[in-house]
């Protein structure tokens, strides 16, 4: 199927994506759910090309490893363990065997303790959160939190993730240590960064007349760790080894947003998510959003050549989203490696990047426009906003992304910039002038439009990238679930740290670490 997609991506190549639209396509290329709808007619996707595609997933096995997912089988080969963040968000409780075992239970008890300690500290005397943790331990709590500020009442959430001093300083030196609550995220409690910046906070806390025992809460499933730092048992909360970083938000990983916007709240964030679920499990075809999704990615990387596409969220709440899919997708489709240890004969996942709108039309768009790579961008925008008073606002938002997208498909044509300008010059001079306002168009894009940023739909949204994100790995033959690229790194931190504070010589090292070593050292005298 990889050939025939080629060939007709060659047969093709010179039809615009204006050339396929009628009256239906923004409908009949669009998936649509009782509470959001994908658009993906500004591609350059056909009926044959869908067929093919569907076709494409249906040989990977696309249906049958979800199946696996779900049920609880070891999908994560590399590390034999299975992949079921989805259960996190199983709220009716029915069951999920791995080895033999339910795991549902406790699932569902460690939310409701997450629950009840939530409760507790929203009616305590604590002001302020802190959230220690680092990549999905960070980057999911933090983004939820921004997007969720609507529904927060009172407790300001904070988050420390580098181990740059400068972010952890930054944070605590506003804070009251008597009235802020410090969460140490970490699995294994060991991770270097997150465990560097939970001493300094400790510290921190100490000298400043705070309770260590009471104001520390770890998510950890090492006890004996947290026992040492000085965390009683009850405030500790565990996770399983099948929840992988990048899918924790569903979980204790979860609690400093649960603190942001309380108990009720994040159990629609829970729903939205189960709700896509039972969509990506229950739909086929054409109408499964994820997998439409994920295709229409596969289409753009693995056939069309881009190397790249860009998130562009019309919400400035969903500032962190491009980071938080960045993460998502690259760490887990970021691979050379198949399942069976070979070499990956198809182009890895793409570069994900992107920034909110309009802010990203001052910044970047002029390359999405007219620069020599194309770059498919993917835009969200919610119907209405939160502040009803500023409706104009938001319709402006909207018009705007909108826009976007229609200018990156219909583009402007010489003639036409030539008759934009025909009143300011005259030959050659025109001629001049009018190239640089021609844009070639013919820039794909995809739409997800949603009635509005709350809780449920948030839920929704990250599910619906997680399952795109399984369905392309799936594809590819490679394992989307583990992240041995980011070992390397830092072993040789490791390694490098005896070096840095002059404990031992570079001498082993190339010339160019120990030249920058060598400065280092010059600097700090």
């Amino acid at each position: 199927m990889w050939s025939n997609l080629k060939t007709k991506h060659y047969a093709v190549r010179e039809r615009t994506i204006l050339d396929l639209f009628d009256e239906t396509r923004g409908d009949d290329f669009s998936v649509e759910t009782a509470y959001m709808r994908f658009d993906y007619s500004k591609t350059n996707i056909d009926v044959p090309t869908r067929k093919m595609l569907i076709t494409l997933a249906d040989d990977a096995g696309v249906a049958a490893r979800r199946d696996a997912m779900f049920s609880g089988k070891k999908i994560n080969e590399t590390e034999g363990r299975a992949v079921l963040h989805t259960a996190l968000r199983n709220l009716d409780g029915s069951p999920v065997i791995v080895d033999g075992i339910d795991v549902m239970p406790k699932v569902l008890a460690t939310l409701e303790r997450l629950f009840i300690y939530a409760n507790e500290i929203r009616q305590s005397n604590i002001t302020d959160v802190v959230n220690i943790g680092i990549g999905g331990s960070d980057l999911g709590p933090a983004m939820a939190v921004q997007a969720l500020s609507p529904y927060q009442n009172g407790l300001r959430c904070h988050f420390v993730s580098n181990v740059d001093g400068a972010n952890i300083a930054d944070v605590l030196c506003e804070l009251d240590a008597k009235k802020t609550l410090v969460i140490v995220a970490s699995k294994t409690f060991t991770t270097i960064e997150t465990m560097t910046n939970a001493r300094t906070a400790r510290v921190w806390m100490k000298k400043n007349g705070g309770d260590i025992s009471a104001q520390f809460v770890a998510l950890s499933s090492n006890l004996e760790k947290t026992a040492e730092f000085g965390i009683p048992p009850e405030r500790v909360f565990g996770f399983e080894d099948w929840v992988g970083g990048r899918y924790s938000i569903w979980g204790p990983i979860g609690l400093s947003i649960m603190l942001a916007i309380g108990s009720d709240n994040f159990r629609d964030f829970l729903r939205g998510a189960e709700e896509m679920d039972r969509h990506f499990c229950d739909t086929k075809g054409a109408a499964n959003m994820p997998l439409m999704l994920a295709l229409t990615g596969i289409w753009h990387r693995q056939i069309c050549g881009f190397i790249s596409h860009a998130v562009l969220p019309y919400d400035q709440r969903l500032v962190l989203l491009p980071s938080y899919l960045q993460q998502l997708e690259m760490e887990s489709n970021g691979k050379s490696v198949t399942m069976d240890g070979s070499s990956l004969t198809l182009e890895s996942g793409p570069l994900v990047w992107g920034a909110p709108g309009t802010n990203g039309q001052h910044a970047f768009y002029q390359l999405l426009h007219q620069g020599t790579t194309v770059i498919p961008c993917e835009f969200m925008i919610a119907a209405k906003g939160h502040e009803t008073e500023l409706s104009h606002h938001h319709d402006l938002l909207v018009a705007n992304c909108l826009a976007q997208s229609e200018a990156l498909m219909r583009g402007r044509s010489l003639n036409d910039a030539r008759a934009l300008l025909v009143d300011k010059f005259n030959g050659p001079e025109l001629c001049r002038q009018a190239a640089h306002r021609v844009f070639s168009g013919n820039r794909p894009s995809t739409t997800l439009m949603y009635p509005k940023l709350d809780p449920f739909t948030l839920g929704q949204i990250i599910a619906l990238y997680e399952h795109r994100v399984f369905v392309e790995g799936v594809i590819l033959g490679i394992n989307s679930f583990d992240q041995w690229g980011v070992e390397l790194g830092k072993e040789l931190a490791m390694a490098l740290q005896p070096i840095v504070i002059g404990k031992q010589t570079a001498d082993t090292k190339d010339s160019s670490t120990k030249s920058l070593v060598a400065y280092l050292h010059r600097q700090r005298i």
